[in-house]
């Protein structure tokens, strides 16, 4: 069998020395060049990306399962993406990194790829990236934190961060404690241990195929994660063999798995718009509909903040992903053909749950059937909408309130705090220009405090109406992803304050109760907003990218580019 490699390394003249020559000044011996295959291990580590900063030491496991499978790897840096620094938003960059990672592993002589993510949109970028070149490629997510520990309980990344907000705002700690908290909620390597988007995107990966079995829980500090990079690091080298790749792997069916999965573990409503650009990447039919389509039978098994009060640490040691598709039983697909080689029926054969506080039993489940992520359609979201059911107030999931209408986030918090602003509990706010193109990059600002007045009250959740995205570690009723966005002339740039909107989740209904004829002359009222940025990526971004339902991928990278081979050494 012919190695891609070879066409670089195995060329005669001058291309084939140039390619070994350069080589040669790291310390590589003529044995590299035998015709081995040469493995990518691309990586996403910087001190920018916490949570990230630890994948030096993965990568180095990695490396040597593909030396001891007869491989050899060679690491290359990819853009980082740390949700918790960048601004305006991670999700602006996903695309870039994705763009990035596809032409590096196009360009260079590689038989195979180990992506190696951790934070939320690393996962996606580089899982989108493998599935347009289409050469075996397998992923290994850098593990959660471990639990953060306050004052004798557990504390979840992220979601104590928007519990210690309106703890502040309506004065029960002070400053002090909050960076107290703080130090408490990270002390370890790794992502966010709550079921944010990162773990929910390492479950999901392992449930497409695409992770070893348990590989998406084992805490970024133990041991375990080294075993499973070794053992990825050799099985890659194995796949080459084998012809493996995301292809044969990210099927219908595997997405099905995947959408079902993230209903069973109380997952982000993130991986609806991840799932959908990777979907494209390969042609796999899939829309926004098929997540409440596919998930209306699944109940909500993984008791894990925000929806739940446990942490990844607690679902790892009780089984992991591997328990949780034992438990949904044929609701999962067990034919689908994964990365070790066999079919995820194989790969979770015999697993158990060891502790059902955390994971519980689909006939006692944490949660009913059909709580996972709903999918809204009406009047003000034509195009769709999404909620996350289990991180939502039940008693607001029928509700019918008067807008109170923001243009931006910024306008928000501008007034947030003020006693006398005109909002009670029935209010719904609504926060626009905060989708794809908008922003831009659709970022994480949907779940708004609840208002510092109400918060006095008692009122701790009020519906909350967007076309930005909310963090998978936060909660509340929030309506997320409306389609089309208001910067696209959605209906929701139409809504004025005090237009009646009205919530049916049960119905899967959203709806701006203002007749037509009023909504047809607000609408030849308003006009585009023009592109704010002059020049580079953004500018790129805002005039290509596709909305929310469509996966915020950009126009001129869905679909594949194969894997590009040099004619005659050049």
């Amino acid at each position: 069998m012919t190695r891609r490699s070879a066409n670089w390394f195995g060329a005669r003249g001058r291309a084939g020395m140039t390619a070994r020559s350069w080589l040669r000044n790291q310390g590589h011996d003529d044995e590299v060049f035998d015709g081995r295959p040469v493995i990518g291990i691309a990586t996403t580590w910087s001190e920018l990306a916490p949570c990230n900063a630890h994948q030096q030491r993965i990568a180095e496991s990695v490396k040597r399962g593909v030396w001891q499978a007869g491989g050899f790897p060679l690491e290359f840096p990819n853009m980082a993406l740390g949700e918790t620094l960048v601004r305006p938003t991670a999700m602006l960059y996903r695309n870039l990194l994705a763009m990035q990672a596809e032409e590096t592993i196009r360009a260079n002589p590689l038989d195979a790829v180990v992506l190696l993510s951790g934070c939320d949109k690393t996962t996606p970028g580089l899982l989108m990236a493998a599935s347009s070149v289409d050469l075996p490629a397998i992923m290994l997510t850098g593990g959660p934190m471990l639990n953060g520990k306050h004052r004798g309980r557990d504390i979840g990344s992220g979601t104590a961060v928007w519990q210690a907000e309106a703890d502040l705002v309506a004065g029960r700690i002070t400053e002090q404690e909050c960076h107290v908290i703080e130090g408490c909620m990270s002390r370890s390597a790794g992502h966010c241990m709550t079921m944010g988007t990162a773990s929910t995107m390492a479950c999901i990966v392992e449930a497409l195929g695409m992770q070893l079995p348990y590989a998406a829980s084992w805490p970024a500090v133990d041991a375990r994660r080294s075993v499973a990079a070794q053992r990825t690091g050799r099985r890659i080298v194995q796949m080459v063999d084998e012809d493996l790749k995301p292809s044969d792997l990210l099927t219908p069916a595997a997405f099905r798995n995947a959408i079902r999965a993230n209903a069973a573990i109380g997952g982000s409503t993130n991986a609806v718009v991840h799932l959908i650009a990777i979907a494209k990447r390969l042609g796999v039919e899939l829309d926004v509909d098929d997540f409440d389509r596919y998930t209306r039978d699944v109940p909500t098994l993984v008791n894990l903040m925000p929806s739940g009060e446990h942490l990844m640490e607690d679902f790892c040691y009780a089984g992991g992903l591997p328990a949780v598709l034992t438990e949904l039983g044929e609701l999962i697909d067990g034919s689908t053909v994964t990365v070790t080689g066999r079919s995820m029926a194989e790969n979770i054969a015999g697993a158990e749950v060891h502790d059902r506080a955390v994971i519980t039993s689909a006939a006692e489940p944490f949660q009913a059937v059909g709580t996972g992520t709903a999918v809204l359609r009406g009047s003000l979201a034509p195009d769709g909408a999404v909620v996350k059911q289990s991180a939502a107030s039940p008693r607001l999931l029928q509700h019918t309130g008067r807008a109170l209408v923001f243009e931006d986030v910024d306008e928000y918090y501008a007034v947030c705090r003020d006693d006398d602003l005109d909002v009670d509990a029935d209010t719904v706010l609504v926060v626009r220009n905060a989708g794809p193109r908008g922003y831009p990059g659709m970022p994480e600002v949907a779940n708004v405090p609840v208002p510092k007045k109400l918060q006095e009250q008692g009122i701790d959740d009020v519906v909350r109406i967007s076309d930005g995205r909310m963090s998978g570690t936060a909660y509340g009723t929030v309506v997320l992803h409306v389609c089309p966005e208001a910067a696209a002339g959605g209906p929701l740039a139409l809504v004025r304050t005090g237009d009646p909107i009205r919530l049916d989740v049960p119905a899967r209904r959203l709806d701006l109760d203002v007749p037509e004829d009023e909504l047809q002359r607000r609408r030849a009222e308003w006009q585009p907003p023009p592109n704010p940025h002059p020049r580079g990526y953004p500018r790129l971004y805002h005039e290509h990218v596709l909305q929310a339902d469509q996966g915020a991928d950009l126009d001129f990278l869905v679909g594949g580019s194969g894997s590009y081979v040099p004619r005659d050494g050049h």
